[in-house]
């Protein structure tokens, strides 16, 4: 049998890669000159940088890690996680509930005090379940944690109000703090959240597209790059895919593009789901990629809550992963701002954004300008699933059209599902694993 895979990404590569080792044929068809999506990588004066957003290799689902540690075999790297959240000047311990000890004494006292207060709440019944994400913040860490961490910085990242927000995805996402972590934390014995973020992999050398690519080497030329899906059409029992010059002919069809991408290649679309394709909300991503003389803080990333230090809600330090991935002497900083087509970050130059970037840097003691060496944007259209409120029975309508013209959907955009890598890779697994 033969399978037409609709993107390169890592989902589209690792599916590629897993129905060869089943005996089918496949190829893969990428819009871009590069394989890689969101986990692509650049590497310009020496430095290398991932350009969808900083990638660490993890993952509770040991299938998924196995496959992706052995893809990269000798180019793995290990590192223990050190990450922060930058509150008020102060680096405190993520999670921000492990880290209440580390807060100005006022505001560890209106977490704490407001967290005991809501469990008692919801432990004699008085309030409501939960409706919106705002809500459940709310009812699960109470009034301190929330307005201290909690709503801001998912405000900021999900650049969408949390009140407008489903809860249905939270569980398993974000895990419910033990109580008593939470309170050894506030009087100040260390306890450990996210432990299976606690150690981490990262390629050596290339970036995280060395993992797409070790994955995509099996499959050598069945990977067509810089094939731009403008048609998807049946044809007897299999698919004609067309790119306006040239048609590939499969027997199925798997698509790991956007939505919004895919659409516009079928025919007959009924109004009702191009209504819900339009209506599914996303954030777009920029990157700005800069290089330092000298060191940077030891930390792994840093999440900002806090609006007056810029845009940004995550500073990563590429060089801390990998010390292969800058020039001697040399380290490197990633700034990630989420975005929307028609606000202020979309209205800026790249310049103007890297001068957004490094004064907020320059404010929290990171990096001073004259240290300076490098700096590039890069923007992805498509990076974050936003789950509004109508999300579920949008959704449904969308993956229902999709059903009935037996084109198969796995991925984050396709899906459009908040995938992690190892959730797309998890995907992948499972979809071959039952249908092939």
């Amino acid at each position: 049998m033969k399978w037409a895979v609709l993107g390169g990404g890592l989902t589209g590569i690792t599916l590629a890669n897993l129905l060869l080792k089943h005996g089918h044929e496949v190829v893969v068809l990428e819009k871009e000159t590069e394989i890689g999506g969101l986990c692509r990588s650049i590497t310009e004066s020496g430095f290398t940088f991932d350009i969808g957003g900083s990638h660490i290799i993890f993952s509770r689902d040991t299938g998924a890690l196995s496959l992706m540690h052995d893809a990269l075999g000798e180019n793995r790297g290990e590192r223990d996680r050190n990450t922060k959240i930058f509150y008020k000047g102060r680096y405190i311990r993520y999670p921000f509930e492990n880290g209440l000890y580390e807060l100005p004494k006022e505001d560890c006292f209106f977490c704490i005090n407001e967290f005991i207060k809501t469990l008692i709440a919801v432990e004699k019944g008085e309030l409501p379940p939960p409706e919106t994400f705002r809500d459940w913040i709310y009812y699960t860490f109470g009034r301190g944690i929330a307005e201290t961490y909690m709503i801001p910085y998912n405000e900021k990242i999900w650049n969408y109000p949390a009140d407008r927000m489903s809860l249905h995805w939270v569980d398993g996402r974000i895990p419910r703090p033990p109580v008593e972590d939470v309170v050894r934390s506030a009087i100040g014995i260390e306890t450990e959240g996210y432990t299976h973020q606690s150690h981490f992999s990262y390629p050596e050398t290339g970036g995280i597209e060395a993992l797409v690519r070790a994955l995509a080497a099996p499959l050598g030329d069945r990977v067509k790059t810089g094939y731009t899906v403008q048609s998807v059409s049946r044809a007897d029992d299999g698919f004609l895919i067309s790119d306006g010059a040239k048609t590939v002919r499969a027997d199925r069809c798997i698509s790991t593009i956007p939505l919004q991408a895919l659409l516009p290649a079928l025919s007959d679309v009924p109004d009702g789901v191009a209504r819900a394709v339009a209506d599914l909300k996303y954030n777009s991503l920029c990157c700005i990629c800069i290089g330092v003389r000298g060191e940077v803080p030891p930390f792994s990333w840093l999440y900002v809550p806090e609006n007056d230090l810029g845009a940004f809600n995550r500073v990563s330090f590429p060089s801390n992963f990998s010390t292969r991935v800058a020039p001697e002497g040399h380290s490197s900083i990633l700034v990630e701002i989420t975005y929307n087509e028609g606000d202020t970050i979309s209205r800026m130059t790249d310049e103007e954004i890297t001068g957004h970037a490094l004064k907020g840097l320059a404010l929290m003691g990171i990096a001073a300008e004259k240290d300076v060496a490098f700096t590039k944007v890069v923007h992805q259209t498509y990076a974050y699933v936003v789950y509004d409120l109508g999300y579920q029975e949008t959704i449904r309508t969308v993956r229902d059209f999709f059903a009935e013209r037996e084109i198969d959907l796995v991925g984050r955009f396709s899906e459009f599902e908040y995938l992690n890598m190892d959730g797309c890779i998890r995907h992948a697994i499972d979809f071959v694993r039952g249908r092939a």
